[in-house]
């Protein structure tokens, strides 16, 4: 009796275990949950530096197309922009008659307003500035002398180009010396200035 009561034990703790492992599997047809693994040192570095080097690649792509960060050095556009200015341009707005721009000219960066676009007429008398035959309402203080001018009025601007004058009228490097300034010269409109200096 005895020899057979330990026999039921075994047979029910065999059972047992075998129902046990049976229910500890996954049903058929679905996959047994992987660990996941923990992440190491070199994970969370290879992480950062991607993320830097996504972060530079934006900063670069906005500064080429999109913003501009230039610093003047000179006169050119006063009492606007000073000298030692800090000047923000954005590259995709379109340009038009009044707006303060950057553009490259002779290897330089200057700053310069635009007075007349593609096809306008220019005409400097006494001093005058007219575009298409009409005086030209303007915020500079300074007349437009043409002495030193390197064109000759009536000058017609060409197509694809604006005509560029300095907000400082007495500096003739300006579309009186280049004549009509390439948009592709152009860096963009200046949409804000930090005073550095002289405040």
């Amino acid at each position: 009796n005895e020899n057979t009561q330990l026999m039921d034990c075994v047979k029910k703790t065999e059972e047992e275990c075998t129902e046990s492992k049976e229910e500890k599997r996954p049903p058929e047809g679905k996959e047994v949950p992987k660990k996941k693994k923990k992440k190491t040192a070199r994970y969370f570095a290879m992480t950062f530096f991607i993320k830097i080097g996504i972060t530079v690649l934006v900063i670069v792509l906005l500064l080429n197309f999109v913003v501009g960060i230039h610093v003047n050095h000179s006169n050119s556009a006063y009492p606007m922009i000073k000298d030692g200015d800090l000047c923000v341009t954005f590259r995709l707005g379109r340009l038009s008659t009044g707006d303060e721009i950057v553009y490259r000219r002779d290897g330089e960066v200057r700053f310069g307003r635009i007075v007349a676009m593609p096809g306008n007429v220019v005409e400097v008398s006494d001093n005058v500035l007219m575009v298409n035959g009409f005086g030209l309402y303007e915020n500079t203080v300074y007349p437009t002398p043409v002495e030193g001018s390197k064109i000759t009025y009536p000058y017609t601007v060409p197509e694809d180009t604006v005509f560029v004058l300095n907000d400082y009228r007495s500096d003739l490097k300006d579309s009186r010396t280049y004549g009509g300034i390439p948009l592709s010269d152009t860096e963009g409109k200046v949409i804000l200035v930090i005073r550095r200096r002289g405040i």
